[in-house]
């Protein structure tokens, strides 16, 4: 007995509804038109039959209104009917979302030579800006940092937490490591053996460098060719303009001549079946960024799951209670015989 009640006909209540078949519902505003027409030919048609009264004899009774609700029933009945056949529904639909996510490596070069201000405010800076911007694009994915001078060493391990890992890149400086050079050979292998365990289907590593390799142990090539075997992508920046740049104050000031050697991290990254890139501004650094962002994106796996409840037979049932109540006065004082 759910369905007795006048809830049913509030506004709220019917405004929470999806319909099935909605236009029925613009046929409601005919229905009491059609009984008005049809009152209208009633009294232009209908045969009379004069009887004179004394206008003492002419009284007003409140039961006389009764006659009117044979025709309120039957309106009520065909509403009813044609909700019904407008099909109100609650569909509660839930989507499930799953992503596997990317491992993202992110390895940075802090020598002394990546504070030459030929990016603003320098280079180091510049990387650390857009790194930070591309971690809070990112979702569901796992992103450390390794940092690379003259040796190598992990900052940040694999981690979703990004405030975490956008606090690390804040303290990134070229006083992290005191020895000199530029290890890419140690980078690449600090950077796989922190991803080589990764069940991931996708793993990234972004090495962001201004020179070629003049530090470490291991050779570059050898260590891409060691992170293609386990799976590994391998993006290159080479950062930098060519021509006279200006040091900074620590590295004695003025001007200096300047050359990128573009060979070594355009090999690593034919090795690790990558991209190359070069970055001579901020602007280019960031374009370069948002292209690697639309490269490597998780595949998100989308489940919709609906659940779709009727409620037709609601208004059907007071559709029959009324027309029950319709008969049931056609059978009473309130009935005209005449007029039926």
């Amino acid at each position: 007995m759910d369905w007795f009640s006048t809830a049913w006909f509030s506004a709220r209540t019917l405004g929470g509804f999806e319909w099935e078949k909605p236009y029925f519902l613009y046929f409601l505003p005919v229905v009491p038109l059609l009984f008005f027409l049809r009152w209208l030919i009633h009294e232009r048609f209908q045969q009379r039959l004069s009887v004179a009264f004394a206008r003492a004899d002419v009284r007003s009774s409140p039961v006389s209104h009764l006659r009117h609700l044979p025709t309120l029933l039957m309106t009520l009945v065909i509403a009813g009917i044609l909700v019904a056949l407008a099909r109100p529904q609650r569909i509660n639909e839930r989507v499930e979302q799953y992503s596997e996510g990317i491992d993202i490596l992110l390895a940075l070069d802090i020598s002394q030579s990546m504070l030459i201000r030929d990016f603003k405010p320098d280079r180091l800076e510049a990387a650390k800006q857009v790194a930070q911007e591309f971690v809070q694009g990112r979702s569901q994915d796992r992103i450390g940092v390794v940092v690379f001078a003259g040796e190598a060493y992990a900052l940040c391990p694999l981690t979703t937490d990004y405030k975490l890992l956008n606090v690390y890149i804040d303290e990134i400086s070229s006083k992290l490591i005191q020895v000199g050079g530029t290890a890419i050979g140690s980078a690449l292998a600090v950077a796989t053996n922190r991803m080589r365990d990764s069940n991931t289907k996708s793993k990234v590593v972004i090495l962001i460098s201004d020179g070629d390799n003049t530090a470490g142990n291991l050779d570059p090539f050898t260590a891409a060719g060691l992170a293609k075997a386990f799976g590994i992508k391998l993006y290159t920046i080479a950062v930098g303009r060519e021509g006279q740049v200006a040091l900074p104050e620590e590295l004695g000031g003025g001007l200096i001549e300047n050359s990128i050697d573009e060979t070594t991290l355009r090999r690593i990254a034919q090795i690790g079946e990558g991209q190359f890139f070069r970055a001579s501004d901020n602007q280019a650094l960031k374009e370069i960024f948002n292209r690697i962002d639309r490269y490597e994106k998780a595949e998100i796996i989308e489940t919709r799951f609906k659940d779709t409840k009727d409620f037709y037979q609601v208004y059907l049932s007071w559709a029959i209670v009324f027309f029950l109540l319709w008969m049931l006065c056609k059978n009473t004082f309130i009935a005209n015989i005449l007029e039926d």
